[in-house]
């Protein structure tokens, strides 16, 4: 299952409510989404795809080439990464 099929689409779907939902603080509903997933095969394919739609989407409101993007995003984890968390 690849591409922009409806199935594909319920993926994204979930993997955007989990995150929504982490950030509004119900981490149980975040957990019940995770759960949902039918595989990690297809829990990886939705997360996978929506950071594909959501660099997309980044890429064409800055005007940054994808490649500068995700530069710029390798850094800011790097960076992030060793912060301790608040």
């Amino acid at each position: 299952m690849t591409g922009h099929t409806p199935a594909a689409a319920e993926l994204v779907q979930r993997a955007a409510g989990v995150i929504a939902a982490k950030h509004r603080g119900d981490l149980a509903g975040a957990e019940e989404l995770l759960a949902a997933f039918d595989s990690e095969q297809a829990r990886t394919l939705g997360f996978y795809l929506l950071a594909d739609l959501g660099l997309g989407l980044l890429r064409t409101q800055s005007g940054q080439s994808l490649d500068d993007l995700v530069r710029e995003l390798s850094l800011l984890v790097a960076v992030t990464a060793g912060r301790p968390e608040t």
